[in-house]
């Protein structure tokens, strides 16, 4: 059991809590407005899934690259400034979907994720241990399940945004249709579906200029922040030397993989089974990214739930009996081949919701001023969502494997990320140091 008597929010923290939590919804918005951006481009550009799929590398790629750079300036300077760098760049990665539409190649977009996600690196590796900073440590696991409920809310909108504002006015045509335009026809359609897939992307960077406004203006908490010297390799011997710490990295770097792997390949997923029910390619693609919806819906909710059963359950045994489900609705996925298949992929968003700040928050226990490296670590872990993807993609571009369709075998990849986390889950539950 938890402990009850500690408090999980002080007065002083409060506009502070709910300023840095709303940072959880605006990454949020954009990892779920960029997940169907694999298929878009695909068709875009008239790529292969592989391909599509640098798309997701751009994007966790930025988050690997940026983590330790992010945790030194945090360590010299403040977690304020590094969650204002954050935005700034987060800012500037959205704006530079400008120039990348007007050139219209590929390239320009995949270097405006990268920038965006070197912002979101810094954003996650300041305001993630910062939020575990506010308040008794006892709290401090619920206190993050708290604040990344919000994420899933923002990841909500930006599945709404992708799927009425994106997905629904893209041209019309398929990839077959498009392949039998002339080449004057293919340029004019690729210019129009840019310039759709781009004006989010503007609207958010301008929403992320006023918050770093904001934030720059009020006064932060400076609790976190005594400690400013930069001892990198001693801390990183020190903080690797903690088998909680060392493991929860890997199994973070799983749950990301089995995260973005359920939530790309959904769209594909949902629309081979609703073409083979005689819908035309879009409006299988938008049924799909409703289904995708539905699993964000179903995740806040459950994130909610598991931070009140946190109180009473400890955080290990929980995340153990989730991953257990979890890998089990993976195993309807794959060999169901339905509509039922798709339900239980909607369902492991219900077991995943408590895993990444959970994970997170009993990795950094009791780390105190070196939680600023360690919280490093955990986001640099992000790169499986940018390594698993396509390996999952190699494996949907075979078709048929074994008589079973490739998507339904290539959850194998997320069945085996859950063994990782229930491992984990296990040996943190029975009291690992």
């Amino acid at each position: 059991m938890t402990d009850n008597n500690s408090k999980f929010l002080e007065a002083k923290y409060v506009i502070p809590f709910v300023l840095i939590t709303s940072c959880f919804a605006l990454w949020g918005f954009a990892n779920d407005v960029t997940n169907p951006m694999v298929k878009a481009f695909s068709k875009i550009f008239l790529m292969s899934t592989v391909q599509g799929s640098f798309v997701q590398m751009a994007f966790y790629g930025g988050y690997f690259a940026m983590a330790f750079p992010a945790a030194m300036f945090i360590r010299r300077f403040s977690y304020k400034a590094g969650i204002l760098v954050g935005l700034g760049l987060y800012a500037s990665g959205a704006l530079l979907f400008i120039p990348a539409s007007a050139i219209g190649a590929y390239g320009p977009f995949l270097v405006a994720y990268f920038i965006l996600t070197c912002g979101l690196s810094f954003l996650e590796t300041s305001a993630n241990p910062y939020i575990l900073s506010m308040g008794d440590e006892e709290t401090s696991t619920r206190r993050l399940n708290f604040a990344q409920s919000f994420n899933p809310m923002g990841s909500l909108a930006g599945m709404f945004v992708a799927k009425n504002f994106i997905q629904a006015r893209l041209d019309p045509r398929d990839t077959a249709a498009r392949m039998d335009l002339s080449p004057s026809e293919f340029e004019a359609v690729k210019s129009h579906d840019l310039s759709v897939l781009a004006n989010p992307y503007i609207v958010i960077g301008i929403v992320i200029i006023v918050m770093l406004i904001v934030i720059a203006f009020v006064k932060m908490p400076r609790n976190a922040d005594r400690n400013r010297s930069i001892d990198l390799i001693p801390t990183l011997k020190r903080i690797l030397s903690i088998p909680r710490y060392r493991e929860g990295v890997i199994a973070q770097f799983f749950y990301v993989g089995a995260q973005i792997m359920c939530w790309t390949f959904i769209i594909h997923y949902g629309t081979r089974i609703f073409m083979e029910q005689g819908m035309g390619e879009q409006e299988a693609e938008v049924l799909a990214q409703q289904h995708n919806i539905v699993a964000m819906i179903i995740f806040v909710t459950s994130r909610f739930i598991c931070t009140f059963l946190l109180k009473y359950v400890k955080a290990g045994k929980l995340l153990m009996y989730l991953a257990i489900a979890g890998g089990l609705l993976v195993l309807g996925v794959i060999f169901i081949d339905s509509i039922s298949g798709l339900y239980c992929l909607v369902g492991v968003s219900a077991c995943m919701s408590l895993m990444f700040p959970t994970i997170y928050g009993i990795a950094l226990k009791g780390l105190g001023e070196d939680a600023k490296f360690g919280a490093a670590g955990l986001i640099m872990a992000i790169l499986g969502g940018s390594i698993m993807p396509p390996l999952q993609s190699v494996i949907i571009k075979q078709e048929m494997i074994f008589s079973m369709h490739a998507e339904n075998v290539s959850f194998i990849l997320p069945f085996i990320c859950f063994i990782v986390i229930t491992i984990y889950g296990y040996r943190t539950r029975n009291g690992m140091s």
